[in-house]
């Protein structure tokens, strides 16, 4: 049909398209004002049922994004490429189209299934930004002899060049929700490619116990306790359970129990409501509640306080739990996977830890072994980290020496597979070739000749030399925290400080 001459605007048309804008200026979202619009044009122009279409850019598919007098089931029958039927062309051409008896007309496919024996007249026109077609306003009217339909037309123009800022806006707003859940599955499958277990390294027989102990839990529901000391790969070996889970494409999330302050410690595990403390100036949802259908890893719990420990075992028996100043009950599903450094079993005896909080926690235990109980794999996680830092840094760093692999066999590693990657990263730092040789290395990690350790001195001289090697080892595996390191070797703050200052160690240098 050609293109409509301008009909004379009755004062009802002009209240009809006033009506309109004053829809429009309620909301841009379309899907807030398309049933009003779509109730103006039933009453207005006697229009049965209507459509908002859009055009996908990427796939070319023209689907219904909102709609009036449709059931759901209506609207996702109503799909379309582009040029198909009376829909794909308005919106390939640009141009609109009247199809003043649906029952004659062969390009009106009636893909939504909601005309049957009633014939109708059809109207569709483009919605245009600019010169670009970015979807389609339809509607249909039960069919008579003399309807004005060249009117309905040039109303219905009207109306989509109205919405065309909000079905942009639309538009938009769609294809940022595609690529950002595109980008989601990217990252999802690259985290579990990244933590899957063939990817922790090392192939000891001691580490094939702990993946043979990752397959059997992963699959289950089961709450996990990961032991060890700390730097051996306890945050690795639960992200490789999780990625492995049913639970791997929900949250996983992180608490470092002894990075907590007490004082908050409860607000940050089950969230708090406005006002319920000084500070709390809105309500905010605790990590069991951002968990929710996913993972929850509790690193360090033994530092939980013993006032916490209640509630986080009623959360693993029941369920369910208070957020800090809230007498609503919040229910959440999340599986636990705890890690400590601690024992555990000692901390019951001692009763500085709940027993039936561990039994609770307790149900699938993981051991991950010291670096000094798996040397087999020191020089395969050496290459590992040399490749890395090698290429993050843009170095040509790419074997060891013969004595620096003597050197990594010999240490005993306080710090672990954490103080190996460290190390690692300080030598292909400072290396200038293609190798790393013993002065890359730090003082550390020479041997008792090398470092000028009074093998053959006093006895004064190699007992203070032996307490250096102790604190240092320490502070090493408390990552500088100097408080952990005293309780490591079982003695008071006060005497600890005052060693690490008889011997000029910087406790920081160890942090990270």
């Amino acid at each position: 049909m050609s293109s409509p001459t301008e009909p004379t605007k009755s004062h009802e048309d002009l209240k009809f398209i006033r009506d309109i804008s004053e829809i429009l200026e309620r909301s841009l979202d379309v899907r807030e004002i398309v049933n009003p619009i779509m109730d103006t044009m039933t009453s207005h122009l006697g229009m049965k049922h209507a459509t908002i279409t859009l055009l996908n850019r990427k796939t070319n598919d023209i689907l219904i994004d909102a709609s009036h007098g449709l059931t759901p089931q209506q609207a996702q029958r109503g799909r379309y490429k582009l040029g198909e039927g009376v829909t794909g062309q308005v919106i390939e051409t640009g141009d609109p189209i009247v199809v003043e008896k649906t029952g004659d007309s062969p390009l009106f496919l009636n893909r939504t299934q909601r005309m049957s024996s009633h014939e109708s007249s059809f109207i569709c026109v483009p919605i245009k930004t600019g010169k670009t077609v970015v979807g389609a306003l339809s509607a249909d009217r039960p069919y008579e002899p003399g309807n004005d339909l060249e009117r309905s037309q040039y109303l219905m123009e009207l109306v989509a060049s109205l919405l065309a800022q909000s079905v942009r806006l639309r538009r938009s707003a769609q294809e940022r929700g595609e690529q950002l859940e595109s980008e989601n599955e990217r990252l999802r499958a690259e985290l579990k490619n990244r933590f899957r277990p063939s990817n922790i390294i090392g192939n000891s027989h001691e580490m094939r116990n702990v993946y043979d102990q990752i397959a059997q839990v992963s699959k289950s529901q089961t709450s996990v306790l990961i032991e060890g000391e700390t730097g051996t790969g306890k945050e690795l070996v639960a992200h490789a359970i999780h990625f492995n889970s049913a639970r791997a494409d929900k949250p996983f999330i992180k608490a470092h129990c002894a990075a907590l302050p007490e004082n908050l410690i409860e607000s940050e595990l089950f969230g708090h409501v406005k006002g319920s403390f000084t500070g709390a100036t809105g309500d905010r949802k605790g990590r069991f509640q951002m968990a929710d259908g996913g993972t929850l890893f509790l690193d360090e719990i033994g530092e939980i306080p013993p006032s916490i420990q209640i509630k986080l075992l009623r959360v693993l028996q029941e369920r369910e739990f208070e957020p800090v100043g809230s007498t609503k009950t919040v229910k959440v599903n999340v599986r636990v996977i705890a890690a400590t450094n601690r024992n555990l079993q000692d901390m019951v005896n001692d009763g500085t830890f709940r027993e039936d909080l561990f039994y609770r926690l307790n149900v699938f235990p993981i051991w991950v072994p010291p670096l000094r109980k798996r040397k087999s794999d020191i020089l395969q996680l050496a290459d590992f980290f040399l490749e890395r830092y090698s290429k993050e840094n843009d170095k040509n760093v790419r074997r060891l020496s013969s004595p620096v692999i003597d050197m990594l066999y010999s240490y005993h590693w306080p710090g672990n597979v954490r103080e190996l990657e460290n190390i690692m990263e300080r030598g292909v730092v400072v290396a200038e070739g293609d190798a790393l040789h013993p002065h890359h290395l730090p003082p550390t990690l020479q041997t008792a000749d090398q470092v000028g350790m009074p093998k053959d001195g006093t006895l004064k001289e190699q007992v203070e030399s032996y307490e250096r090697d102790l604190i240092t080892d320490a502070l090493k595996s408390s990552r500088g925290n100097m408080a952990a390191a005293a309780r490591e070797l079982k003695t008071t703050q006060r005497i600890f400080g005052y060693k690490v200052h008889k011997y000029s160690i910087n406790p920081k240098q160890y942090a990270g």
